[in-house]
């Protein structure tokens, strides 16, 4: 049985005062729990102290961007072996936000997943279609398409130590969500194309799951659908105790 695992995204939120705090009451409102792997994802800057405040506890460290050069005159930008070396063990790759705001496109999301993969790292690789894709019907072909380039050249090993995100770009931030049933249908047919591309046994065991305005109040019956491995959290992240629910109610 797949692993259901819970990250939460914090974005370009929080003091390191503030972080220390909900590092705090984080491990003490997750000790114990095995049954979901968790991650937390703060800000570059607060990822050395965060780690730091991490150690003993289950919970993991990842980041929230990263660059697919090793090194160079790339003046802001971070290196997947830097990430590796103070203590991050995921990276969200291709995040809606990035891929609009930051206008990074397909081609740049498989460089840097095969970065982040070469280093022994864990990516969250992001995909999802935005309103007017849904709207127009073509989800799948746009699903199908960052799939197919985003994975472009990984061997089906290092497919097999992804997760995979599936966040609709319209319901980031918004307060809207995609129905339980509507995001149990993308997940099952994201799974599909992972089984066409690799194996029916790597598509069956690669954690694939939710992003897209989750809250403690809509997480069970998002994540108590089949083929939703987990989530990706954004907003509700900085509440610990909301997280806390989340991460139970991940719980299978």
């Amino acid at each position: 049985m797949r692993r259901p695992i819970v990250v939460g995204n914090w974005k370009m939120n929080t003091l390191l005062s503030e972080a220390s705090q909900l590092v705090a009451k984080l491990r003490d409102n997750l000790a114990g729990v095995t049954e979901v792997e968790v991650g937390v994802c703060p800000p570059f800057v607060y990822l050395p102290a965060v780690n730091e405040a991490l150690k003993g506890s289950n919970i993991g460290l990842g980041a929230q961007n990263v660059y697919f050069q090793e090194k160079g005159a790339f003046t802001g930008e971070v290196s997947a072996a830097m990430l590796k070396d103070v203590g991050c063990k995921y990276v969200i790759i291709g995040h809606s936000e990035r891929r609009t705001i930051m206008a990074e496109n397909d081609d740049i999301i498989n460089k840097k997943l095969k970065a982040v993969l070469g280093k022994g790292l864990i990516p969250i690789f992001c995909i999802g279609e935005t309103l007017e894709q849904r709207q127009e019907g073509i989800t799948e072909r746009i699903i199908r398409s960052q799939i197919d380039a985003g994975l472009d050249g990984i061997t089906s090993d290092d497919i097999a130590k992804t997760v995979i995100a599936y966040e609709p770009v319209w319901a980031i931030g918004t307060g809207k969500n995609a129905t339980p049933q509507q995001a149990q249908e993308v997940h099952l047919f994201i799974r599909k194309l992972i089984a066409h591309i690799t194996s029916d046994i790597i598509a069956r065991d690669i954690q694939i799951i939710y992003g897209g305005s989750v809250k403690a109040e809509n997480a069970q019956d998002i994540l108590s659908q089949s083929d939703i491995d987990g989530a990706l959290v954004g907003g509700a992240s900085l509440d610990a105790e909301a997280f806390t629910r989340i991460v139970q109610s991940a719980k299978r």
